[in-house]
């Protein structure tokens, strides 16, 4: 079980789009628009030094799927493959637990600013280790996750993806929206093969199982 969170006690940086560290995925990938103002704690060059992998998946989740997920994140881990992810749903959130016990870079998107945001533990030794990164495209006042906030993170790990993989996504979901996203960005999206992942799979999305990590 992770322990509960503590008190922050590392500094918040801030990447404008300006900086020689800020990541050039989101400048490209961000909805042809100006990207946004970036908050940051670790260390923002291990972005620039990984090739990541998106996780995602629905609040609700078949079981036979989060069995595999299990298998996944921890086969991600042992290989050291690098990650992203808000890390907010209840099958992310198990994902991240894993993932934290490995070596392996992870970079953690939560759906509000990092200001006054309470790490745990585990997130602080993971920085400390320069292998976790924490990034937002919020700042100021934003200290509480909406709906809204949610939606944009999530435009915000897809722009800075590689490849995006679902586990499963609810039809008509944030996540479901998320998938066709990945498909407009041109960016590889993966699933497990499975009759839940139909429309997934419909989308264009290749078995995980099957794809060079």
């Amino acid at each position: 079980m992770v322990k509960s969170p503590e008190k922050p006690e590392l500094q918040v940086g801030t990447l404008q789009p300006s900086h020689p560290d800020y990541p050039q995925k989101l400048k490209q990938h961000w909805n042809n628009n100006t990207p946004p103002k970036i908050s940051s704690i670790g260390n923002p060059k291990l972005l620039q030094q990984q090739k990541t992998l998106a996780i995602f998946c629905s609040v609700k989740c078949p079981g036979d799927l989060i069995l595999k997920t299990y298998d996944l994140a921890r086969s991600l881990r042992d290989q050291g493959t690098a990650t992203i992810s808000g890390f907010h749903s209840p099958m992310e959130k198990e994902c991240l637990t894993i993932l934290l016990r490995g070596k392996q870079v992870v970079v953690h998107c939560p759906a509000r600013s990092l200001e006054k945001m309470r790490l745990l533990k585990e997130q602080k030794t993971a920085i400390q280790q320069n292998r976790l990164l924490i990034l937002s495209p919020f700042q100021g006042s934003q200290h509480r996750m909406t709906s809204t906030l949610a939606q944009k993170r999530n435009q915000f790990v897809a722009a800075l993806a590689d490849a995006i993989f679902i586990t499963y996504a609810s039809p008509g979901s944030k996540t479901d929206m998320l998938a066709k996203q990945a498909v407009s960005l041109g960016k590889p999206l993966l699933t497990f093969a499975s009759s839940d992942n139909e429309h997934l799979i419909r989308l264009g999305a290749q078995n995980i199982e099957n794809f060079p990590l």
